[in-house]
């Protein structure tokens, strides 16, 4: 093969793994398998043996797919309804350029940030996502430790596959932790104690999924048997775990992981009885945002749930703006759903972001190859956004601002 031939087919290779329809159908290989072409020896030697041959996040994604059982692979690669919010959140950013600042002395490019009386070595931080076991068998250990490693803020599931003692362990400090509100406030009531006993001191409130979610890929392109997912969770990924230690010795009898009667009262009363940092996550317009200020949280996390939730078509950036806008500087905005790239993040704290969060590019690297594929994302990821800033004249995550980015298609 040419080398104009082999650049031209890693090109389209890579263009494949960036798609979420392609991520919806079970990643590269299933989609040659589903398509009816096969994949030649050239394909397959294009697939990442190491994590220190991955040049972007990207090229983790096979792998990883490789690794991971089809139901569980199915389960976090897809969308909800036509995966068009999954689309749109990667599109969002296409509609953002950045405006670069030239003959700035960019050799001293500084990424940490102080969240909450917490230090961290960047802005990027690992999203919530439930049952990381399913991808390796050190699930949540190994982002932990990878996170120590890189100084990066880890919030954790509430419904982890790991203790929450033994996360706050590898990871050396304690994590932000994620809350869905049972049906059962006692239940809540017994989630929190625990949290507070390991030592967490921030919790994030997740409300965006409250009425369950039209998983229709998912359920199209999951395997017909499911039996061998018995071994870690009760019917469909995403349902009960077998295995789940934040809900030990909670009767789960009848209870889900949200609430649909979930409301601002329930908020009053999470507020009254929390006494750490509150975070709301899953907020997406500035009338919440405002009601979010006055209910006493402590920052909001825009976010759709990786597109996971409600069929919006609107990406988390594009949703931003007005969130910080409305805030007005009060508490701080963070954000996820879509971030691929260090000009992703860059733009994101352009437009007002504090922090930004990652979700799948994490499993994709703990699934590919444990703690090291995790560290490699997170390397890169920081790499790329140094990278930007340095770029673009900017010396310290508190001087992106919106002067940096422009859109001829949306206004901030």
């Amino acid at each position: 093969m040419s080398h104009s031939s082999a650049t031209a087919r890693r090109d389209f290779l890579k263009f494949l793994a960036a798609s979420p329809y392609v991520a919806a159908l079970g990643g590269v290989a299933a989609y040659f398998q589903q398509s009816g072409l096969a994949q030649n020896e050239q394909t397959n030697s294009d697939t990442i043996k190491t994590p220190a041959s991955a040049l972007n996040v990207f090229d983790f994604e096979e792998p990883a797919h490789r690794n991971v059982m089809p139901g569980h692979w199915a389960f976090m690669s897809s969308g909800v309804d036509d995966d068009a919010t999954l689309l749109a959140n990667r599109e969002g950013f296409k509609h953002i350029q950045l405006r670069p600042r030239r003959l700035r002395d960019s050799s001293k490019v500084d990424m940490r940030v102080k969240w909450f009386g917490g230090d961290y070595s960047s802005p990027i931080f690992t999203c919530p996502t439930h049952g990381q076991r399913s991808f390796h068998p050190d699930g949540e250990l190994a982002v932990a430790r990878a996170a120590k490693a890189r100084g990066t803020l880890q919030i954790l599931s509430n419904a982890t596959s790991t203790p929450v003692e033994d996360v706050n362990r590898a990871l050396g400090r304690p994590v932000w932790f994620q809350l869905y509100a049972l049906h059962s406030w006692e239940g809540c009531e017994q989630i929190l104690r625990r949290a507070e006993a390991a030592g967490c001191t921030v919790v994030a409130l997740t409300i965006d999924i409250n009425t369950g979610r039209n998983t229709e890929t998912y359920l199209r392109t999951r395997p017909r048997d499911l039996r061998p997912c018995a071994n870690c969770h009760e019917g469909e990924p995403g349902t009960a775990p077998s295995e789940r230690p934040m809900y030990d010795g909670i009767d789960m009898t009848g209870q889900k992981f949200t609430d649909p009667m979930t409301d601002w009262a329930f908020v009053e009363r999470l507020r009254k009885f929390w006494k750490g940092k509150l975070i709301i996550k899953g907020i997406d317009t500035r009338e919440d945002a405002k009601m979010s200020l006055e209910h006493g949280f402590d920052a909001i996390l825009v976010s759709n749930h990786g597109g996971r939730s409600t069929e919006t078509l609107r990406a988390t950036v594009e949703a931003l703006p007005e969130v910080v806008d409305a805030v007005n500087g009060r508490i701080p905005v963070f954000v996820d759903g879509g971030f691929r790239r260090g000009t992703d993040a860059f733009k994101a704290l352009a437009l007002g972001a504090a922090g930004v969060g990652i979700g799948r590019p994490v499993l994709w690297g703990l699934g590919a190859f444990g703690q090291a594929g995790v560290d490699r994302v997170l390397e890169i990821l920081e790499g790329e956004l140094k990278m930007a800033m340095g770029n673009c004249g900017t010396h310290t995550v508190a001087e992106i601002t919106r002067a940096y980015v422009a859109s001829p298609d949306w206004k901030f």
